[in-house]
């Protein structure tokens, strides 16, 4: 029987779920959208599969997974509409498309980009909580941003994946690490000031970023030094990051796949 492969690119709100896997009586992101197409495609048979896993209340600005079909679908943009019409409001498709056999979305080489909201120094309101991380604390941004740069490029990063074993692949590549002011995102609750670290790399290992950023979080306290963090990132350098940054600033910005 031939079968048909589609990507479907979505986004979505994560505060309210506990991840994109599906678990036991929980609610996921994976578990609604199944729930979903399996009312649309009215009990035909199906396969989801995603490009990768979000934590609980990660949020995605783009996302991807792919759909397995026994039957082609006929018209992919009435199929998005009938998608988007039934999906609860915090999770939206933008785009499907079909793709061959060939394609497998977990193998494809792919890049992804994170992006990780954040603000300091007084309480917000509290519809920022969502997305955007509060710090109380005065941090130093400027080194903060000194700090961002040191991971980027080819480095040990051991001590930034949570519980690690010895038998993990820690050498990753970072394309691009920066801290900047925000300009992506705006409310008029938001305080006047808000930051983003924008982390790009082809693959991130188990609550990597939220480390890094909790990382440059104590390093604008003056917790930490620009030497910790060189030293943390040496070959088999293994130092235990004690602060791993809240799941709720974090915002996967899209999948690029080669």
């Amino acid at each position: 029987m031939k079968k048909y492969f589609y990507v479907i690119t979505i986004q979505y709100l994560g505060y309210r779920f506990h991840g994109w896997q599906k678990q036991p009586n929980v609610k996921t992101l994976h578990l609604m959208v199944d729930r979903t197409l399996n009312f649309i495609l009215e009990g035909k048979p199906f396969k989801s599969l995603s490009s990768g896993r979000t934590d609980a209340m990660v949020s995605a600005e783009c996302a991807a997974f792919e759909l397995f079909l026994n039957e082609p679908i006929e018209d992919l943009e009435t199929f998005l509409e009938l998608f988007n019409y039934n999906l609860p409001q915090d999770i939206r498709a933008l785009s499907i498309k079909e793709v061959d056999s060939k394609f497998n979305i977990i193998n494809h080489p792919k890049t992804k980009e994170y992006i990780y909201l954040f603000t300091y120094g007084k309480k917000c309101h509290p519809f920022c909580a969502p997305i955007m991380t509060t710090i109380l604390d005065d941090l130093n941004i400027d080194l903060m941003k000194q700090g961002a740069k040191l991971f980027e490029g080819t480095h040990y990063f051991k001590s930034y994946c949570f519980k690690p074993t010895h038998k993990g692949v820690y050498y990753r590549d970072i394309e691009l690490c920066e801290l900047v002011e925000n300009n992506l995102y705006s409310a008029n609750y938001f305080p006047d000031k808000t930051y983003l670290l924008r982390v790009k790399g082809k693959g991130f290992m188990r609550n990597q970023i939220r480390l890094m950023m909790g990382t440059l979080i104590d390093l604008g306290k003056g917790k930490l030094s620009l030497e910790d963090i060189k030293h943390s990132l040496q070959p088999d350098v293994f130092v235990k990051m004690e602060y791993i940054a809240p799941a709720s600033g974090l915002i996967l910005n899209g999948v690029e796949f080669e």
